[in-house]
This record gives structure tokens, C-alpha cells and sequence, in this order.
């Protein structure tokens, strides 16, 4: 029942509101085109148009990109493109084996839990694949944000320290670092190392509990530039998100994706 009970709570975490709200979102999605491929890929897009601005959102384990694309929706700039990909299909080990959506196997949630390095590398390099298909369709990637919740966050920010791809920023909402031990003890020297990262995490959050944000800001500290290091935290919060939390993430964005001429 324990693991009932994790794979329910990771796969509803999503921003909260009232009913109209959720229809309205609903209908904001619909206008991002979010909508399947008939092919299913090892990422799959929930929504692509062409823009000169882009934001790559990873859900969590167990979602997919459509929860995401309708929350975002709803802070979206009307220069700013979200894409909302689908993790592949695949048994997680910490519930029960069971087939779900997820960026990579995930073995425990304790600190010193094994994790799977090959599945980590190996998403990272999709999602850099992706990023590159938008570099192809004329979009620089200094324009792309990467960003992220639980698992999906845990992937944005271990991507965006470890590609050569440069990007405008990253947002971790309520997730950790993977393989944190693999990182130096100084500064990264890689595209990324003055990156700008918000990091946002609920201090009630029973899955992923805030010790995780705090070790992670510190690392993360460590590994780029720290003044460009955000990191909030809001109270009550569970693992899920918050309309406090969607508004700073937009101003995140908006302060790093303004508008080109």
C-alpha cells in the first residue's frame, strides 16, 4: 500500500485552482496544440509551434506533458513557447515495477538511495537531442529554459549542468539533483556555468522533503555562479505546486526570455 500511495501522490502533483480555473487552463492548452503524435518516440511533444522563445517542461513520474502544458498555460507570455514532452513508458522499481511514465528508473527516495546513472545519462541525452531539434529549427539555445517538476525538475537540472548546450536559465520546482556525488567539488567549466536557476520546493512535501532542496541549492551553489542561485520555499506547501509558486516561475522566464524586436 506504501507504494500505492507514493505512485498516486507523484502522479496527480500538479498546480492547484478552482474549477473555473482548471477550465480555463484547459482551453489555454488547446491553443498550445497540445496534442499526440501518432509515433511514439523516446520523447514525445505535447505541443510545437515555432517561436523565438522556448521552455522545456519535464513532468514527473507517472504524468505526462498535457497536466503541465494546462498549469503553464496559465502563465505563459505570449512570446514564449511551452513544449511539454512525454517520458517513455518503462518499470519503476519503486512502485513495485510497475510500467509508468518516467524519465528514468528511480530505486528509493532516501539520499543514499542507488540510482540509475545509465537511465539518468541516457534521458539527459534525449532531452539534449530535443534541444538540439529546436537549435535546428532556428531557435539559439541561449533562448531555451529548461525546467521541470520532481522527476522531470531532478532531469532539467542534471541536464543543464552537464550539457555543452548553452542555456538561458533552468527551474527545479520540488525535485533534487541526481547523481550529485559525480559532480566536482568546484565550479563546473562547462556552457552552463553561470546558468541562472530558480528552485522552488514545498516545506510539507512527504516525497521529496525539503532536506533534498536545501542540499541540492548548496551543491548547485558550488557549481555555478552563486547569485544566480534562487532558491524558495513555501509553507504548507506538499509535493505539488502553488499559484505563489507558478507566479514567480513566469517572472523567472519573462525576466529571462523578454520579448525580441
Amino acid at each position: 500500500m506504501r507504494w500505492a500511495l507514493v505512485l498516486v501522490l507523484l502522479t496527480t502533483a500538479r498546480n492547484e485552482g478552482t474549477n473555473k480555473e482548471k477550465k480555463v487552463r484547459s482551453k489555454d492548452a488547446r491553443k498550445l496544440g497540445a496534442s499526440l503524435p501518432s509515433s511514439r518516440p523516446s520523447l514525445r511533444r505535447a505541443e510545437v509551434t515555432r517561436r523565438e522563445e522556448k521552455v522545456i517542461f519535464l513532468h514527473g513520474l507517472g504524468d505526462t506533458g498535457h497536466g503541465w502544458a494546462e498549469a503553464l498555460a496559465g502563465i505563459r507570455s505570449s512570446h514564449i513557447k511551452y513544449i511539454c514532452p512525454h517520458a517513455p513508458i518503462m518499470p519503476v522499481t519503486l512502485n513495485m515495477n510497475m510500467a509508468m511514465p518516467s524519465w528514468f528508473d528511480i530505486i528509493g527516495l532516501s539520499p543514499d538511495s542507488q540510482e540509475d546513472e545509465h537511465g539518468i545519462k541516457q534521458a539527459a541525452e534525449n532531452v539534449k537531442a530535443l534541444i538540439d531539434q529546436e537549435v535546428k529549427n532556428g531557435i539559439p539555445s541561449a533562448r531555451i529554459i529548461l525546467g521541470g517538476f520532481s522527476q522531470g525538475g531532478a532531469l532539467s537540472l542534471y541536464t543543464a549542468l552537464t550539457t555543452q548546450q548553452k542555456l538561458a536559465g533552468v527551474v527545479g520546482l520540488s525535485c533534487w539533483l541526481p547523481l550529485r556525488t559525480s559532480f566536482p567539488q568546484g565550479p563546473i567549466s562547462g556552457a552552463n556555468k553561470d546558468i541562472s536557476i530558480l528552485q522552488c520546493h514545498g516545506d510539507f512535501d512527504p516525497l521529496v522533503p525539503l532536506m533534498f532542496g536545501s542540499l541540492t541549492v548548496e551543491k548547485l551553489k558550488t557549481l555555478v555562479n552563486p547569485a544566480n542561485v534562487t532558491f524558495k520555499t513555501y509553507e504548507g506547501m506538499m509535493h505539488s505546486s502553488c499559484q505563489q509558486e507558478m507566479m514567480d516561475v513566469k517572472q523567472f522566464i519573462d525576466k529571462l526570455l523578454p520579448p525580441v524586436d
